[in-house]
């Protein structure tokens, strides 16, 4: 991942197509598309300022201040100074982050800022609607949108992103050992299953079935179920049809497209109407009026 250092998006450790999307006082927030030059891990590098980092597309691994985590379309975590942060792109290119950097002062005004600027970086998943405000943020600034909006549309965007965020999220083993139970190498096992079931998933196009994902993973169908829903707190249903969810709205974003019914095909739904049976559940709005407010240049998620 391309590594920002004292504001500069382009001081990196891995090569990355990046761009600059709003730079309000106080705040720079960007996209980066990685490209893999050494599949390698990469730092760690200490951490100089506070940044929340939301995964868009594809997958990484990110060790934060020594846990390992495998990144995602639903992946944000944060980091503060002094923290230390490595990545490894064993997967190839292609995976695709925004990131938002502020300075202490952008929170000076919360209740719980102390907390939030004063602890180890977290860990944790972004849930439907705030990742479809971060997409729709992404899209809006891409098109063109004046710095005040900007500003406005960043402030607003942070503070919901800490509000819907638990202070004890991302605390190291915490919802395993709970979920679990069991012995620390049982709870490594676990978690490695897990996170290879996510990999296979997300480098499937979603065509894959649960045995064929358990055949390559040298499990029973069951047995993943089970391991996944306890190291997660999810079925594989529910993050398969998330990162689906993602995967479309990517596809939404960019305007003009190929039909619904085609992107339904193509992500492994049942047919247009499954699509957006699942849309209306995920986000609460079907793919064919987030078409529009992506293409919308004023248009606010909120108000849809």
């Amino acid at each position: 991942m391309a590594e920002q250092v004292g504001g500069d998006p382009r001081r990196q450790t891995t090569a990355g197509r990046w761009q600059v999307l709003g730079a309000p006082r106080g705040m720079l927030f960007y996209q980066v598309k990685c490209i893999v030059e050494d599949p390698g891990w990469h730092g760690p590098t200490p951490e100089t300022g506070h940044r929340v980092f939301l995964g868009r597309a594809g997958t990484a691994q990110v060790r934060l201040n020594g846990r390992l985590n495998l990144t995602d379309a639903t992946s944000m975590w944060l980091t503060r100074p002094g923290d230390e942060m490595a990545t490894s792109h064993p997967h190839g290119d292609g995976d695709v982050y925004s990131c938002l950097e502020f300075d202490p002062q952008v929170l000076a005004e919360r209740p719980d800022t102390e907390q939030w600027l004063h602890r180890r970086g977290w860990w944790g998943s972004a849930d439907e609607r705030l990742d479809l405000e971060h997409r729709m943020l992404v899209a809006h600034c891409r098109r063109g949108i004046d710095p005040f909006e900007v500003s406005e549309r960043l402030h607003r965007f942070l503070g919901r992103l800490l509000s819907r965020t638990p202070l004890g999220a991302g605390e190291p083993g915490v919802e395993i050992e709970r979920a679990v139970g069991r012995r620390p190498a049982t709870l490594a096992a676990h978690r490695r299953l897990a996170d290879q079931a996510r990999e296979v998933l997300i480098g499937s196009d979603f065509q894959l079935g649960l045995t064929e994902v358990a055949e390559q993973l040298g499990c029973s169908p069951h047995h993943l179920s089970r391991v996944f829903q306890r190291v997660t707190g999810q079925s594989l249903t529910a993050y398969r049809n998330r990162l689906r969810v993602r995967s479309v709205l990517t596809v939404l974003a960019d305007g003009d497209g190929p039909p619904l019914s085609e992107v339904a095909a193509a992500h492994g739904f049942a047919d247009q109407a499954h699509l957006t049976r699942v849309f209306r559940e995920q986000v609460g709005h079907p793919p064919a009026r987030l078409r529009r407010l992506f293409t919308a240049g004023n248009a606010d998620v909120d108000a849809a």
